[in-house]
C-alpha cells in the first residue's frame, strides 16, 4: 500500500468558529434549497435561514468565509447566493475604481 501524502498539520483553528454558529444545531437543509424549490416556499426557507443567522455570534466570520471562498450555494453569514454575488461584484468594482489624487 502506498504512503499517504503529508498533510499541512492541524487546522482546527480555521474552523473553530463553526462550533459557535447558531446553525450548528439546525438541520442544514434550511440553508440549501432542494432542486426545483421555487416561489413562496423558497422565499420562506431563505428568510427562516436568515433569521437563524441574524442572532449568530459568528455571523461576520461565516460571511467572510463564504465571500473569500466564493461559496456558490446556500445561505452563509445571512447572505443568499445572489446577495454574496452582489457583495463580491461591488468589491471588485471598488478595487478597480480610480483612486483620487493625493495632495502634495
Amino acid at each position: 500500500m502506498g504512503r499517504k501524502p503529508e498533510l499541512p498539520g492541524q487546522v482546527e483553528w480555521a474552523w473553530a468558529w463553526q462550533e459557535q454558529a447558531a446553525c450548528a444545531a439546525v438541520d442544514t437543509r434550511l440553508f440549501f434549497h432542494p432542486a426545483g424549490e421555487r416561489g413562496r416556499t423558497f422565499e420562506e426557507r431563505e428568510e427562516a435561514a436568515k433569521r437563524v443567522c441574524a442572532g449568530c455570534p459568528v455571523l461576520a466570520q461565516c460571511r467572510e468565509y463564504a465571500l473569500r471562498c466564493a461559496e456558490e450555494y446556500g445561505v452563509w453569514g445571512g447572505l443568499t447566493e445572489g446577495e454574496r454575488g452582489d457583495v463580491l461584484r461591488r468589491r471588485r468594482e471598488a478595487a478597480h475604481a480610480p483612486q483620487p489624487a493625493r495632495a502634495a
